[in-house]
């Protein structure tokens, strides 16, 4: 049997023509050299498998393999199976990774004995809207303190962007949650936190990453996102933070709002909103394009996760949506 390869990279796809060529190219240029690929897809319509086959033939350490339940974590979970790396990377088809990005995790491994370890979200656009979605998950006012936000932090944290873990970790976790659609890695991440695994957030692992890039594929992501945060924070229920809740608080408040026809005075949360929506969407060094998406794109993250999280308190665990 050949020497087991020090990294198993994971990505799942789905309709990835675009952008899948980016990732095998990669994979294939980057260090060390004894690592393995599997790409699972989820059933793609387009060139995504033929493209995969295409390298596949060419570099062996690369597998295709098929998803029938189309969803990341059954993706992750097949990919796991068949792992023999002594560190596990997921891959995102949707990011662009530094030429030592694996490298980069190896050794953070290594030096900070973190079980889980991975870099910041650094989102980048090319189009006015994909700016604005990019410039506002990066800040406060978009999705709160999360660390794995901030390109420049360093030390412990709850959760980071995509995630390597140590193989072994699997056995002792157990496998990704099938229910979770989305956050599939958050529940994870808190499940490990919660049994005393410790997860490394280091800067100098560098990627970017190009978010959704019209307000109705923004909205239906982030509607998910809450949709299923629920679930996650149900199930550890040390992970709940506030940043978590306040889209929800948001919901609630818009709601309640109709009373302003006989109380006005209940309008004033709502000024003071739209006060800050105007102030972040203009006060940075963003083009005109894009401060006037920020105006509509900074709202549409606080409604859709909080109408997904009020819908996700009454979800049952079994359905997928």
């Amino acid at each position: 049997m050949s020497q087991a390869p020090e990294i198993t990279a994971l990505c799942p796809v789905y309709n990835e023509e675009n952008y899948i060529e980016n990732v095998l190219q990669f994979f294939v240029e980057s260090k060390p050299a004894n690592k393995e690929l599997y790409i699972i897809d989820g059933g793609s319509k387009d060139r995504t498998v033929t493209i995969i086959e295409k390298w596949a033939k060419q570099y062996p350490e690369i597998h295709l393999l098929h998803n029938p339940h189309k969803y990341v974590p059954q993706a992750l979970n097949m990919g796991l199976k068949s792992a023999r790396g002594k560190f596990v990377v997921r891959l995102d088809a949707h990011t662009i990774y530094a030429s030592n990005y694996f490298e980069k995790i190896v050794e953070t491994f290594a030096t900070t004995g973190a079980d889980i370890v991975g870099g910041p979200m650094h989102p980048v656009g090319k189009t006015p809207v994909q700016m604005a979605v990019a410039h506002a998950t990066s800040g406060w006012f978009g999705i709160g303190n999360s660390k794995f936000h901030d390109v420049n932090y360093s030390g412990f944290v709850d959760s980071v962007y995509l995630g390597a873990w140590k193989k072994e970790l699997f056995s002792e976790v157990g496998y990704f949650d099938d229910q979770m659609v989305r956050n599939q890695d958050d529940e994870f991440h808190y499940r490990a936190k919660s049994k005393g695994k410790t997860i490394y957030l280091n800067s100098e692992i560098k990627s970017t990453y190009f978010p959704r890039s019209t307000y109705k594929s923004l909205f239906s992501q982030y509607f998910q996102y809450g949709l299923y945060k629920p679930l996650v924070v149900k199930k550890i229920k040390s992970e709940v933070k506030l940043r978590h809740l306040i889209p929800l608080f948001f919901v609630l408040y818009l709601f309640c709002s109709v009373a302003a026809v006989k109380f006005p005075i209940i309008l004033i949360p709502m000024a003071l909103y739209m006060l800050i929506d105007i102030y972040n969407s203009f006060v940075n060094y963003q083009t005109v394009a894009v401060k006037f998406a920020l105006i509509l794109v900074y709202p549409m993250l606080h409604l859709s996760y909080g109408l997904g999280f009020l819908a996700g308190l009454f979800k049952s665990p079994d359905k997928k949506n």
